[in-house]
């Protein structure tokens, strides 16, 4: 029987590759994003069973208009939505807006919708799985600090979903090419320096990420809960 996995940010990425192994495991796919035409170009190009859904997830009255098209029953939730506040002005105004923005982008989109569909998770066999960072270990100010509420709230929820033998779970990926993070920025230079911090000697692909996401959404992983999986080629122990 097909399982019905909800992916957030799943239109790009990170997240359209983790949507592409659940369609091709054969599973019911809803991808959310905010960008309708960028949604519907990856339901074109995964093809199989796979649903958009246009939401902000940092939006709460949005996250319930969408309660009314997610599936009643959730066996998989991958929390993959976020992005870097890039606006850096001077001053406390434009610091605040820094900070609120990177806690909203990537603490919210994370916590308003699994709180709001906790009770359609299946129990003994539902997973959530939260996309963090590197970051959150190596710092990177307002958007390290946001990856790292992930990980303290994952543990209070890997609590509250333990005695329904529901699990919930962190990957932490490095430097990953193929996404819309760096822009610009990840040019041939960026990549060696970076590639060089790792033990591995180059830069992570999204689908690895999305292969560690699949385990830990596999029936096989069902008793590993409350834990951070890094994804980083060893550039969290740098050299």
């Amino acid at each position: 029987m097909a399982r019905n996995v909800v992916v957030t940010g799943g239109g790009t990425g990170i997240g359209l590759e983790i949507a592409r192994r659940f369609v091709e495991a054969g599973e019911q796919v809803v991808i959310v994003g905010r960008r309708r035409a960028v949604l519907e170009a990856a339901v074109a190009e995964l093809g199989g069973s796979v649903t958009p859904l246009v939401c902000d997830l940092a939006d709460p009255d949005e996250v319930e208009a969408a309660l009314r098209v997610l599936p009643t029953r959730i066996d998989v939730l991958v929390n993959n939505a976020g992005s870097r506040e890039t606006g850096f002005g001077v001053g406390p105004h434009a610091l605040l807006a820094r900070w609120r923005g990177d806690f909203e982008r990537n603490v919210l989109t994370a916590v308003l919708l699994t709180e709001s569909v906790r009770d359609r998770l299946t129990p003994g066999e539902g997973r959530v799985v939260t996309i963090s960072s590197i970051a959150a270990l190596r710092g990177a100010g307002s958007f390290g600090a946001a990856k790292a509420s992930l990980h303290a709230w994952n543990h209070f929820l890997a609590a509250q979903l333990g005695p329904s033998g529901i699990t919930a779970n962190i990957v932490a990926p490095g430097t990953v090419a193929g996404t819309e993070f760096f822009g610009p920025r990840l040019d041939d230079a960026e990549v060696s320096r970076r590639a060089a911090r790792t033990l591995l000697g180059r830069i992570g692909e999204t689908g690895e990420v999305a292969a560690a996401v699949h385990f830990l959404a596999s029936p096989g992983a069902g008793f590993i809960t409350g834990e951070i999986l890094h994804c980083n080629g060893g550039e969290l122990l740098g050299r």
